[in-house]
């Protein structure tokens, strides 16, 4: 068990927890959340011990073997299949004995040292085939196959692959070490959504204590059954996934403030009495009771709930449609000889006014290359685009965050846009994106990842794009940020292409998905559940496995009703072929009428349930309408509004329910 008892730790002066007491026990999966800078990365440098505690004591189970993600990586000529199996570090010591003993062995002629030495080679090899040494190399490869590697690229140099393939490489080696305890830190930043569903899969089946750090919602919701949250200094444990500790969290800040407010009202009674009195002979033996009641009152701070800013994208200024053509398009790069290289080809796309697509496929598919294609950053290899009059894109890119100007600030980049607006609406608008004050005018050179995509996404809302191309918009954003992108995004009014590894972006921003897959670019029929099971099965699994399942999935018996045939002659072959290829025709006819409103069905349920939750959270703050005295009438009149709006959202949403059911229904009975 891990055991933080009183614990305070300090960075420099800034206090990160003061007084703590969490116990996590063996095989939990623990999400640990909380806003940037709040003490997360440090606990897990304590967990390693790379830092001492401040105050109190910190226990781990010294036996407990310990695996970490490495921070930097040095350019080895070492191939990534070997650098992925050194994070098994038992199994390379055994190796490393062995040879050592075997080359020894060789040098000398003593034959009582011969023997002794023969003895613990004998040893060493029961203990690697212990250690799993004739299946390592396998294993290595199945861990790299999920993370994104191809069959070349696991041979190829360490030094060969980008920082980001070689954060890949770290978590391939942490993932490689057998371990009790396994610590996580943003694994899936470096990650596209096919890595991130094998890496949540895998550490589904981890059998030791896990904790993550994470700004996935999804991922969370996936893997963990205990969230601890840093707060104010504080760390509190709540059962369950990320979605469930919202939950739990809202009900106690309602709950909280209510106790709080009705403290501030008994301390206020019993100060009034003081005053009133304590000069009063009379009432001064009463007065005196009264400070010592307030006195012995318990210190109850006002709820200061981490309040999520909220930022918008401005309306569009034209609405063309459609907004552009690709027709009989490849789209690819050019080469250094000259030569063009397409990867997505013949497409034949159309994007019409307030689309909402998602766009799906694995690594290295050609996402990015087609969301820059149609950017225009880069020019079609053949075919033809038709660009709408009045078309404003709006592109998001990590490229963009790298191309601001570090030494200058927010203010600045705005007014290079706006030259002509007045320095005060720049500052406003900068300020709903979360830039207060002296930041604004700070060189954005020591911002986090984080701050400088909101800046970025901050120039893009400001000239009101119709149609946004946002590739990978998450990257860096923490929790509270990436739900003020959602939301955004939601209430966007022009057309949006999206490629996100965040499920709960794609889910609540998109309405119909694309894939880009083996060059060509295709409709999804389907919804995220789908693309992880098309995923597993048509990428992830190996070519073995695959007929190995075909092998052993059992042949399923359909029990036929008995059927009185008068006079039929038997069919024919042909005629056999032909009555299958019908009924064939026949369930593909019934699918495509059925699975869009399954999937319609299955959405509305996911919005209904989340809205349904809001509701409930704002219908309790409701009920303790009294706290709210005449300073704070403002919420009050917000959460009116806000269950008025949950109120008639509900409705919509259910009506709609109810026709796509009965859409649904009527097909089946057909």
């Amino acid at each position: 068990m891990i055991r933080l008892q009183n614990l305070t730790l300090i960075r420099g002066t800034k206090p990160l927890l003061q007084g703590v007491d969490v116990a996590i026990n063996p095989g939990e999966r623990v999400g640990l959340i909380g806003a940037n800078g709040s003490g997360k990365s440090s606990l897990f440098a304590l967990m390693m011990g790379r830092l001492g505690a401040d105050g109190g004591d910190f226990d781990i189970p010294k036996h407990w073997r310990m695996a970490h993600v490495a921070q930097e990586t040095p350019a080895l000529d070492r191939s990534a299949v070997d650098y992925v199996i050194d994070g098994d570090t038992t199994l390379r010591g055994l190796e490393s004995e062995l040879l050592a003993l075997e080359e020894q062995d060789e040098a000398h002629d003593d034959h009582e040292r011969h023997a002794t030495e023969g003895e613990r080679i004998g040893e060493l090899h029961g203990l690697l085939g212990d250690a799993g040494a004739y299946t390592v190399r396998s294993r290595a490869e199945q861990l790299l196959t999920g993370l994104g590697f191809t069959q070349e690229q696991m041979l190829q140099s360490v030094a060969h692959f980008s920082g980001g393939w070689r954060m890949r490489l770290n978590l391939g080696q942490a993932l490689m070490c057998p371990s009790d305890l396994l610590l996580l830190d943003e694994p899936t930043n470096h990650l596209d959504l096919d890595a991130i569903i094998w890496l949540e899969e895998w550490l589904k089946r981890y059998t030791g204590t896990l904790i993550i750090v994470s700004h996935d919602r999804d991922f969370l919701d996936g893997v963990v059954n205990v969230i601890v949250h840093i707060d104010q200094c504080k760390l509190k444990r709540y059962g369950g996934n990320y979605s469930q500790f919202e939950v739990q969290r809202a009900m106690g800040l309602v709950l909280n403030q209510a106790t709080y407010e009705k403290q501030k009202r008994e301390r206020d009674h019993l100060q009034s009495f003081i005053d009133r009195f304590k000069a009063k002979a009379s009432k001064a033996k009463q007065a005196q009771s009264r400070m010592k009641m307030l006195a012995k009152m318990e210190d109850l701070a006002p709820i200061h709930a981490s309040s999520p800013f909220s930022f918008e994208f401005r309306e569009p200024a034209s609405s063309p449609n459609p907004l552009l053509v690709l027709d009989a398009a490849d789209a690819g790069y050019t080469l250094d000889d000259g030569s063009h290289k397409a990867i997505v080809n013949g497409i034949n796309f159309s994007l019409q006014n307030e689309q909402r697509i998602g766009l799906l496929g694995v690594n290295g598919a050609g996402k990015s290359t087609l969301i820059k294609t149609i950017a225009g950053e880069l020019p079609l290899v053949n075919g033809v685009a038709h660009f709408g009059k009045g078309l404003v894109i709006g592109y998001f890119a990590q490229h963009q965050v790298e191309m601001l100007r570090h030494d200058e600030s927010p203010l600045w980049h705005m007014a290079k846009l706006a030259p002509t607006t007045r320095e005060q609406e720049l500052r406003n608008f900068l300020g709903g994106f979360n830039f207060p004050g002296e930041m604004v005018t700070s060189s954005i050179k020591p911002f986090s990842g984080g701050e400088k995509a909101r800046l970025a996404l901050a120039l893009i809302a400001w000239q009101r794009p119709n149609l946004l191309l946002l590739d990978e918009p998450t990257n860096h954003l923490d929790l509270e940020t990436r739900e003020a992108l959602t939301v955004a995004l939601a209430q966007f009014e022009g057309t949006l292409v999206l490629v996100s590894h965040d499920r709960h972006l794609l889910r609540a921003t998109t309405d119909q998905f694309m894939i880009v897959a083996e060059g060509s670019l295709e409709e999804f029929d389907g919804d995220l559940d789908d693309y992880r099971d098309w995923l597993f099965k048509t990428k992830l699994a190996k070519p073995d496995d695959k007929a190995a399942a075909a092998a052993k999935a059992p042949t399923k018996l359909v029990e036929k009703p008995i059927v009185k045939i008068e006079a039929a002659p038997p069919l024919t072959a042909a005629q056999r072929q032909e009555q299958k290829r019908r009924e064939a025709e026949l369930r593909q006819q019934r699918a495509s009428q059925t699975k869009p409103l399954e999937t319609r069905i299955k959405r509305l349920e996911e919005q209904i349930a989340r809205l349904t939750a809001q509701k409930k959270t704002i219908d309790a703050q409701l009920a303790e309408a009294s706290i709210y005295d005449d300073a704070n009438k403002d919420k009050l009149k917000t959460l009116v509004i806000d269950q008025a709006y949950a109120v008639k959202e509900l409705e919509q949403l259910e009506a709609e329910w109810l026709e796509k059911q009965a859409q649904l229904d009527a097909l089946q009975a057909a």
